[in-house]
C-alpha cells in the first residue's frame, strides 16, 4: 500500500511541477512567458521536462536530483533574502518541492511508473 502512495505523491508532485514550467515557458495557467535564454526561462524548461518525466515516473531519481537541487536554488535566489522564515519570504512551496524530489531521489518511482515497468516488476 505504501508503494502506492508513493506512486500518488510522484503524480501529485510532477503535475504541480508541470504545471509551473508551463506557465514559465508557455505563459499559461495564470503566468507569465519568461524568455528561454534567461534563468526563469531555464528553470521553466527543467520544470515543464522534469515534470512529465516525474509524472510518468521515468528515469524518476535522476530527475528528482535535479528538481531537488533547482527547486533550492529557487528559494535562496527568489526568496530567502525578504525575510528569514519560508513562511514570511513566501517560499514554502519551494521548500516542501525540495524535500519532496529530495524523498524521490531515495524513495524511487512507487508501483505505478514507468521505471517499474521498465524493470518488469509488477
Amino acid at each position: 500500500m505504501a508503494d502506492f502512495a508513493l506512486s500518488i505523491l510522484r503524480l501529485v508532485a510532477g503535475f504541480l511541477i508541470l504545471c509551473h514550467g508551463l506557465q514559465k515557458v508557455f505563459g499559461i495557467l495564470g503566468g507569465h512567458r519568461a524568455p528561454l535564454a534567461s534563468l526563469l526561462g531555464a528553470a521553466g524548461l527543467i520544470e515543464t521536462l522534469g515534470g512529465v518525466l516525474i509524472l510518468f515516473g521515468l528515469f524518476t531519481r535522476p530527475t528528482a536530483f535535479i528538481l531537488c537541487g533547482e527547486m533550492a536554488v529557487a528559494y535562496f535566489r527568489a526568496h530567502a533574502h525578504r525575510a528569514p522564515l519560508p513562511i514570511q519570504n513566501g517560499g514554502e512551496l519551494a521548500v516542501l518541492d525540495c524535500f519532496v524530489f529530495l524523498y524521490l531521489i531515495f524513495a524511487g518511482a512507487g508501483a505505478i511508473s514507468v521505471d517499474r515497468f521498465v524493470r518488469g516488476r509488477s
